[in-house]
């Protein structure tokens, strides 16, 4: 069977490639192409095919830790979800939104010509940074590959912060590159993950993709992702594995919070308790005490 993101791709160079190429094509994916990238997604999309991880579900991962979303996606096949060591602006905030990409590379004249031509057909006018920033949603978080530069590669300073974080209600933002005016920036409360701060606006790269999969470090992100951060790092969820996510972090936060309960007691060893109870008796109280909380804490919830 033809693996889709792979057939996406391809998609995308044959019609990027081709003698009369539908316009912008050379730098997206058509609502089909999108699609058949991720055709594994259980949700609504977006009017360009990308996928929409409902509000709700959002809502439930900020709860989540990385530890929690790292118990499920490699047993799955997806060990190539997280990216870390970056410079995390507001640490107290929990990211949770939908992957807006964006990807860029050092510039070459040649292919900034074929780019910009096919944008101003597609009535874009030369693309900027800013081309890609207005096109952003309430509940994204826009994902952008700058190849780790930092002179040069400075996405946004503070007014285009500012901007994001109005557009998509506070969204947030991954850069795999830079940021300047952090002092503007320090206080506004849009979570964001950089890897440096440079004061030099953005320069002497090019835009490649919007809304293509890109590369954050080691991360393989799709457009649609659900994108969660904490102060570790950042995850970038396939929106057909989100629900598996939140649903078993509910029973890791049952789990500890019984664990605890039982070493207040002060009648047993770690062992004894953690990770799973050795005693039928304890192991039967644990079952029951699953059952209950789960019961409660998903009773009306949206799911």
């Amino acid at each position: 069977m033809k693996n889709p993101a792979i057939a996406g791709l391809m998609a995308c160079v044959a019609a990027a490639l081709a003698p009369a190429p539908l316009p912008a094509q050379v730098f997206s994916l058509s609502k089909d192409q999108m699609i058949e990238l991720t055709a594994a997604n259980p949700f609504e999309r977006f009017a360009d095919g990308r996928p929409k991880v409902p509000d709700a579900l959002i809502e439930r991962t900020r709860e989540l830790s990385a530890e929690e979303v790292f118990a499920v996606l490699p047993k799955e096949g997806f060990r190539n979800q997280y990216a870390g060591d970056f410079r995390v602006l507001h640490p107290d905030l929990k990211l949770a939104g939908r992957a807006f990409t964006l990807q860029f590379m050092p510039l070459r004249p040649d292919l900034e010509g074929l780019v910009n031509d096919h944008a101003k057909a597609a009535g874009l006018g030369r693309l900027f940074n800013q081309t890609a920033i207005d096109m952003l949603q309430p509940g994204d978080v826009l994902v952008v590959d700058l190849f780790g530069q930092e002179e040069g590669g400075t996405i946004v300073g503070d007014n285009l912060f500012y901007y994001i974080m109005k557009t998509t209600k506070n969204g947030g933002l991954v850069v795999d590159g830079a940021i300047r005016d952090l002092e503007g920036i320090s206080h506004m409360p849009m979570p964001a993950y950089v890897r440096g701060v440079h004061p030099s606006p953005i320069g002497n790269v090019i835009i490649t993709g919007v809304n293509v999969p890109v590369r954050i470090g080691k991360a393989t992100v799709l457009p649609g992702d659900l994108v969660f951060g904490d102060a570790e790092g950042v995850y970038f969820i396939p929106p057909a594995l989100v629900q598996k996510v939140v649903d078993n972090a509910d029973e890791v936060h049952i789990h500890d919070e019984w664990t605890r309960k039982k070493f207040d007691e002060g009648k047993y060893k770690s062992a004894e308790i953690y990770g799973s109870p050795k005693d039928p008796a304890l192991k039967k109280e644990y079952e029951e005490y699953l059952k209950k909380r789960l019961e409660e804490i998903r009773k009306d919830r949206p799911q």
